[in-house]
């Protein structure tokens, strides 16, 4: 009686590991289609201040308390950020990125996330800081050739002025 007992259980567990064992493997789930690669396009940057800082007057600064006398008034807030990415000459994101903070002082972030199919495509990504009405202060056009279930990330590098693709 014990051995059918033993021989019992010795049969459930092994139903269960290979249970367990057939569903690490199967079905099969992947986080993008076959033959497609995803383009990241993903940084963190504080563009300039809204507006521009201010000389003091002597009235003005012996009015302040003395540990907060200061020269120049410089206000706190930062402009938004517009950025553009073209794939293959269609345009694919634009956005103005506000700065974050509770005093609109911090940098913007951007992250967007493009699956496109396997093979060669043309990138531009745009990036607009500044107080200028039009046209872009830092740009990068190049070809890529993107490999299945390769990640290409775009980062902008603020210390160069350049974008990177890597």
């Amino acid at each position: 009686m014990k051995a059918v007992r033993l021989t019992g259980q010795f049969i459930v567990i092994v139903a269960l590991f290979a249970g367990v064992a057939a569903l690490s493997d199967w079905p099969t789930w992947g986080q993008i289609p076959k033959g497609t690669g995803v383009v990241m396009l993903t940084f963190v940057h504080g563009a300039d201040r809204k507006g521009e800082c201010r000389r003091l007057t002597p009235e003005e600064i012996a009015k302040l308390p003395p540990n907060m006398r200061r020269v120049k008034d410089c206000p706190r807030g930062r402009r938004a950020i517009y950025v553009e990415l073209d794939v293959d000459g269609r345009g694919v994101y634009q956005a103005s990125l506000q700065p974050t903070g509770i005093a609109g002082d911090g940098p913007s972030r951007v992250y967007q996330r493009f699956v496109l199919p396997a093979g060669k495509h043309d990138l531009a990504v745009r990036l607009r800081d500044t107080a200028r009405a039009d046209g872009f202060d830092h740009q990068r056009r190049d070809s890529v050739e993107l490999a299945p279930d390769q990640m290409l990330v775009i980062d902008y590098r603020p210390e160069s002025g350049s974008f990177v693709f890597r």
